[in-house]
């Protein structure tokens, strides 16, 4: 682990290219540094100038007398080696390099930043960037702003880290407007060095840090980074917040020559950031609208909302906002519906959400609105108000205020105004209630709140290895297949047969002699299927036939077969001749081999149209065994699965099981670009599952 005291916490600094050019980003940083309150002592390096900004200035590090925690490299690209190595020979303790024109723009600059690397690493200086923004420090303890930036954030309690410097200075105007104060920010480039993963193991430890955001395009460290913020979601109780930007194709490619980046499929990641316990947003609106309700507002004991309006169409929306979102839109206690009526008038039905009518003063506001704060049938609650002549909108979000320092719950509020919104939601950040524009965005605060607290009430489960497997049977197998792309059919049944994976009954024949022997054997229906290493997909060339009720349908079959793969001039190796399976449900369970995160398993309804309905959920492996049921439960097919609409109950417990074994297998044999185990058909509750056919792509 890299000690990043020094980088994020410095006593001294240099900053290596401050310059006295107003405007200029060596005077930006300097004059950030120098006036933001730092409480350390920072030293300009310029051969070129006696002073900056009234600070004596130095010819070069080596010449600073003081030892140097933090070195700020803000120089051309190609003098930025030079540079580090006097950082080196000074002993300086950390580096950030602001300074761009490294792997970001091509190969040359690529280059450049390999370099730079080895005198890091020769000196054991933990190196931040190159092409960052640089840093905050926000705690009075530090004060430093070492970017070059025009915002120096509100201390808080949440901190930010970003591969982006475009996206970081937006973020920290916004989080002004917001009013959401700041612990740390770190903006880190192209990871030369110090990377995502180090600085969220300072996070995980820091005091001041109680929620984590982060902006992102790739990942150095897939299996690290899962293990750390695991640790920090689960056992520090964190919430993480995330972007991950490059959701298309398009975004790919502009993350590619944006940092260097390789990224994942969307889809991938999606399941991977849930594994971690990360909550992914849209936007970086998002990130602050609802990091705020996390930073200040208590974690919901359950999911379900009271909702207070004045305004039915308002309540309405919110209802719907809250459903959609997996809310419960609870019914209120005898006991509160009881103080509710005599509260409100007549006319007004005692239901949630709560309409206090449009004719409502702050008094029945306020006193409805502590009947539902007091109901223990609700776990939070969305306080909506919009413009009446009856209240003005800043004494409903005074009540609201007040309301809110004496209960122990979450209160989100949208409080539509006529007058200066900027003012309302000061009000209500006196006692730390978030304020939404809309009632949407509340509920989805809150959606997201009760997604981490059951993240961290959840039944903690291992990954499960199991033992009656026969590795040296695969080992034998893959032997055979140096020199191919893919495992012919009979040999893929045999390795999952060897990972305790049930398959149909089949056998490998030569004739058609043979044929009607095994399927006598087998029972009819069968199945009849060619076996060649020139055939991968067989219904595109005749190569399979399905349902044979009897004999004479089979030689009709199997003759057809063969011509079939005469007209194609392909060499076959035999035909399978397989037990048609009984009618159950057709799912499909794969894995694959992806670019950024290694093997990947999938879980979805199987069948020939899998690929229309992409029915399908994802998990990185190794999975556990809550993730196996994760995944299931995650597809639209799980209420089939499940016994919707009074319908039967399929065996749930034998997908988890072969998700997990098949799991075992990628992670033991890493020969293996793709498995394809379409379908696996599953049956009634206790009575299994079998594969029925299986493709196995090499690496």
């Amino acid at each position: 682990m890299k000690n990043l005291t020094p980088l994020l916490a410095p006593q001294t600094i240099a900053v290596i290219g401050a310059s006295t050019k107003k405007g200029s980003i060596g005077n930006r940083v300097f004059s950030n540094i120098l006036l933001s309150g730092y409480t350390g002592v920072v030293y300009p390096v310029n051969p070129n100038a006696k002073s900056i900004l009234g600070v004596k200035a130095y010819p070069s590090v080596l010449d600073i007398p003081d030892e140097i925690d933090l070195g700020i490299i803000i120089v051309p690209a190609a003098t930025v080696k030079e540079v580090l190595e006097d950082c080196g020979k000074k002993g300086v303790k950390s580096v950030i390099v602001i300074s761009a024109g490294f792997k970001e723009i091509g190969e040359k600059g690529a280059t450049l930043e390999e370099e730079i690397k080895e005198v890091a690493k020769r000196y054991n200086i933990p190196l931040l960037g190159p092409n960052c923004f640089g840093i905050i420090n926000a705690s009075p303890k530090v004060k430093l702003n070492t970017t070059f930036g025009r915002v120096m954030p509100y201390f808080g309690n949440i901190s930010f880290l970003t591969q982006s410097g475009a996206v970081g200075a937006t973020a920290l105007e916004l989080a002004s407007i917001y009013g959401v104060g700041f612990s740390i920010f770190v903006s880190f480039g192209n990871k030369a060095d110090i990377n995502e993963n180090d600085l969220l193991l300072y996070l995980k430890e820091d005091e001041e840090t109680k929620v984590i955001l982060l902006y992102l395009e790739d990942l150095t460290s897939p299996r690290e980074f899962l293990e750390i913020t695991r640790d920090i979601t689960t056992n520090y109780k964190k919430p993480i917040l995330a972007i991950k930007a490059g959701r298309t194709e398009a975004g790919q490619r502009a993350a590619s020559s944006h940092t260097g980046a390789l990224a994942g499929s969307d889809e991938i990641y999606n399941a991977f950031l849930d594994q971690c316990g990360i909550l992914r947003v849209e936007k970086i609106e998002d990130l602050f609208n609802y990091a705020k309700a996390f930073a200040y507002q208590p974690l919901p004991k359950g999911r379900r909302v009271g909702i207070i309006t004045n305004a039915g169409g308002i309540g309405v929306m919110a209802a719907d906002a809250a459903a959609l979102k997996g809310l419960e839109v609870a019914k209120f206690t005898k006991e509160t519906e009881e103080k509710l009526r005599k509260i409100l008038p007549p006319q007004v039905s005692i239901n949630n959400p709560l309409d206090v009518v449009g004719d409502a003063d702050e008094e029945r506001y306020t006193q409805s609105l502590k009947a539902i704060l007091e109901d223990d049938n609700i776990d939070a609650v969305v306080c909506n108000w919009t413009p009446s002549i009856m209240a003005e909108t800043r004494s409903i979000a005074k009540r609201i205020s007040e309301m809110a320092l004496h209960y122990n719950k979450p209160i989100f509020a949208s409080l539509l105004t006529l007058e200066n919104p900027k003012e309302i939601i000061e009000i209500l950040w006196e006692a730390k209630v978030p304020y939404y524009s809309f009632p949407e965005e509340g509920c989805e605060a809150l959606a997201l709140m009760v997604k981490f607290k059951e993240w961290t009430e959840r039944r903690l489960t291992e990954i499960k290895i199991f033992s009656d497997i026969n590795k040296e049977k695969v080992k034998e197998i893959l032997a055979k297949y140096k020199d191919k792309k893919f495992i012919l059919e009979p040999d893929g049944y045999e390795i999952l047969k060897a990972y305790n994976i049930p398959m149909m009954p089949y056998f490998l024949v030569n004739s058609l002699e043979e044929c009607i022997e095994k399927a006598k054997i087998l029972t009819y229906p069968v199945v009849i299927k060619v076996v060649s290493f020139d055939v991968l997909h067989k219904t595109e060339v005749g190569g399979i036939f399905v349902d044979i009720e009897d004999e004479d349908e089979l030689k009709e079959k199997y003759k057809l077969l063969m011509n079939n793969m005469k007209k194609k001039n392909f060499k076959i190796e035999g035909v399978l001749c397989q037990k048609m399976a009984e009618e159950g449900i057709e799912t499909i369970i794969g894995a694959k081999k992806d670019r950024v995160f290694g093997n990947v398993i999938m879980f979805g309804m199987g069948g020939i149209y899998v690929e229309v309905f992409k029915d399908v959920s994802f998990r990185v492996c190794p999975i556990r065994e809550l993730s196996a049921y994760h995944m299931i439960e995650e597809t639209k097919g799980y209420q089939i699965l499940k016994g919707a609409r009074k319908g039967k109950i399929y065996s749930i417990d034998k997908i988890a099981e072969v998700l997990m074994r098949l799991s075992q297998l990628v992670c033991e044999f890493n020969n293996f670009l793709e498995i394809d185990i379409n379908p696996f058909v599953v049956y009634e509750e206790n009575k299994g599952g079998y594969a029925c056919d299986a493709r196995f792509i090499l690496c």
